[in-house]
């Protein structure tokens, strides 16, 4: 039996949650599926996974074999993508998926720049605030903001960013500004429903994490609907820092309780490694990477 084969297919069977969807992905028969898990456990005489009728569970040796595995083919993959990186030019069509303001405001930009340096390629961006499966929806690499839940994928980091509270000039002059979050219940606020935390801000306040009811009469899913409603002076707004930088910058919103912030959120470019990572995917990360930092330094702060 072929060590790295029946590898593949163990974690292809572990990622689809299934001997029937492994057997799909890799169009296979799925007895052939059963006869290489089962090869695989009988030559190294452990049992790797539970078998119900209904679900598949890794055992604790499956668990540990299972990372080890896909740090193996990963390697493999690299190794393998770097020549053909290297013997061809990239053409074909990378499909990415991000939150709509990020993708509209960084993301696309750079893409735009991408297609003009490499004409063979095609880029098929989805903007979409929800997360995406990658593996479900048929994309190729995601751009997800805030922590990644243990996962089978692998991420890129290229920048941070962190939470403002921001209020319009005129909104401050007529209605002051609060010096701690727990004032925030004596103003009008605006939902930003997009968020998580729209109906409870966070902040820290001596190393603690609090989450801070606020007021409103507005509620919007829509970020630039909600920027226009702080803008205006319906209220303040809590945003990611990259949705308000320009804004801040020319002077049309101003931010308050900066002292009271929570820790930067991570930015990631992110990619199913149990996939062969192609090379015009890895093109585009490798491009993507250092001008994605630049359009996002300092917004962690």
């Amino acid at each position: 039996m072929n060590k790295l084969k029946a590898m593949s297919i163990f974690v292809k069977i572990v990622e689809c949650g299934s001997l029937t969807g492994a057997a799909d992905k890799l169009f296979m028969s799925q007895s052939s599926v059963v006869r290489a898990l089962a090869s695989l456990e009988k030559e190294l005489d452990t049992q790797l996974l539970y078998r119900t009728t209904r679900r598949l569970k890794l055992t604790e040796e499956g668990e540990e074999y299972f990372k080890r595995c896909r740090h193996i083919l990963l390697d493999i993959e690299d190794a393998e993508n770097a020549l053909n990186q290297r013997q061809t030019s990239p053409k074909g069509i990378i499909r990415i998926t991000a939150p709509i303001t990020f993708g509209r405001l960084h993301l696309a930009p750079v893409i735009n720049e991408f297609l003009a340096e490499y004409p063979e390629m095609e880029v098929e961006l989805l903007l979409l605030d929800r997360v995406v499966d990658l593996i479900e929806e048929g994309m190729d690499i995601a751009l997800r903001i805030g922590p990644l839940p243990d996962s089978t994928l692998m991420a890129k980091q290229v920048g941070e960013v962190s939470y403002k509270v921001c209020g319009s000039p005129d909104l401050i002059d007529s209605e002051g500004k609060p010096s701690h979050p727990t004032e925030l219940n004596k103003f009008s606020c605006i939902h930003l429903t997009a968020l998580a935390s729209h109906a409870k801000w966070p902040f820290y306040d001596k190393g603690t994490l609090h989450k801070i009811s606020v007021n409103g009469r507005y509620k919007t899913n829509h970020v630039e609907t909600a920027l226009d409603a702080c803008k205006q002076g319906l209220g303040y707004g809590q945003f990611l820092s990259y949705q308000v930088a320009s804004f801040i910058e020319k002077g049309e919103l101003l931010p308050v309780l900066q002292k009271f912030e929570t820790n930067p959120l991570p930015v990631n470019l992110v990619y199913p490694h149990s996939r062969q990572l192609s090379s015009r995917s890895r093109v585009f990360i490798d491009w993507a990477i250092p001008r994605l930092k630049r359009r996002l330094s300092g917004m962690g702060s």
